[in-house]
């Protein structure tokens, strides 16, 4: 992602400047277009992107350490700016401590905290900002903080674990495909001059295996490239709108996986839907951002259908449920959210019935996974036996 300093007005004609990371100039001002900025220039910040080091972009766990340490010193009775200042010292990330003194000086300059968060949305995302926004009207700052300093480490320890159940088996994977070419490409090929030397008849096995170390052997550079320019190219159309629709919608037919894939989702729908909704945020602009931070296209397609209802009167549980896309029990929880009162208590239950679906799924996946792994490696190493054995079996028979 690039970098781009910008400078806008806003619907009262005040001039803004600040920076904002997208993938190009015309993406970055549809951006701002849609926060409803008029842009005046833009261009990309080349110098502000060689200044950040390696490993310099604060991660979540950086920002829900940050919002939950600012939520802590608000509480205490602390200044907002003192309160920043004092985390800009404790930060080690360079990037990060420029962001907070610049969130600091924008506040000392009269604008707002939501204001300041919202010139860095690579960092602070659209809901974060407008929580925060929701805080500061009602006067509530510390506590909407201290909520979502929690449903920020719940999402970074919800991550955490996803990402760590697919480590092992990915080791695994890449080096059975490692050990594979390995094989193919040096060994194989010493044997091949051993066979021809001796002129004999080779199985079938072995001259499939041959014919693939040759084909490997020969052609690893048109290999390489079309792994590269597929992955480029399956990147690029996955940002598009059509194509990350086109593609979710695959991804949800797969079996064990689509069902993952639509859990996580949901999980991380239902999430921020239920954070803003507790920030006192209005249901139709919680809807809107909720449904940008829904991982895949087809649910955020199915949440601006469910708007479109809502605006016109359909109450949310039902403009929910007309839509497949939701499984039964999203708009009956909704329902019950809707006629108690409590839509935000009933959206976290529904987060963390889907968060603890997506934990048994993914240990269900990980357990299965090792012994399919050994037997697909198993029968790998067997055939490859077998294509080096068969013909040394045949000399032997021949004298």
């Amino acid at each position: 992602m690039k970098q781009f300093k910008y400078t806008v007005r806003d619907k009262e004609g005040l001039t803004k400047e600040g920076l904002v990371e997208s993938a190009s100039t015309q993406s970055a001002s549809k951006t701002l277009h849609e926060r409803g900025y008029f842009v005046v220039d833009i261009k990309e910040n080349k110098q502000g992107m060689g200044d950040i080091k390696f490993f310099g972009k604060p991660s979540l766990s950086d920002v829900a350490n940050f919002t939950r340490q600012l939520a802590t010193m608000i509480n205490s009775g602390l200044p907002l700016t003192d309160s920043l200042i004092i985390l800009q010292k404790q930060t080690e990330k360079e990037q990060f401590q420029e962001i907070i003194g610049q969130l600091a000086e924008d506040i000392q300059g009269g604008g707002t905290f939501a204001e300041a968060l919202d010139k860095h949305d690579g960092i602070f995302s659209l809901a974060y900002v407008n929580i925060v926004r929701a805080g500061e009207s009602s006067g509530t700052l510390d506590t909407v903080l201290g909520n979502l300093a929690d449903t920020l480490e719940k999402d970074r320890e919800f991550q955490s674990k996803i990402k760590g159940a697919f480590v092992y088996p990915t080791i695994i994977l890449t080096a059975m495909m490692l050990v594979a070419a390995i094989i193919l490409i040096f060994v194989v090929p010493k044997l091949t001059d051993l066979y021809t030397d001796l002129d004999i008849a080779l199985p079938l096995p072995t001259r499939i295996m041959i014919g693939m170390s040759d084909f490997l052997g020969t052609f690893w550079w048109l290999i390489i490239i079309l792994i590269v320019v597929g992955n480029i190219g399956l990147r690029r159309y996955k940002k598009t709108p059509q194509g990350s629709l086109v593609l979710d919608k695959i991804a949800l037919k797969i079996p064990i996986m689509g069902k993952l894939n639509r859990d996580t989702s949901l999980t991380e729908l239902t999430r921020t839907m239920g954070a803003l909704s507790a920030a006192g945020v209005p249901i139709l602009e919680a809807m809107k951002i909720a449904g940008s931070v829904a991982t895949n296209a087809v649910h955020r397609q199915a949440i601006s259908k469910a708007q479109t209802l809502v605006e016109k009167g359909t109450p949310l549980s039902k403009a929910l449920a007309q839509d497949k896309v939701f499984p039964p029990i999203l708009p009956q929880m909704v329902s019950v959210g809707e006629e108690t009162g409590k839509m935000d208590e009933v959206l976290n239950k529904v987060s963390h019935f889907y968060e603890l679906e997506v934990e048994h799924q993914v240990k269900n996946l990980t357990t299965a996974l090792e012994p399919i792994i050994m037997i697909v490696l198993g029968v790998m190493v067997a055939l490859l036996v077998i294509s080096i054995i068969l013909p040394i079996y045949g000399i032997t028979q021949a004298f």
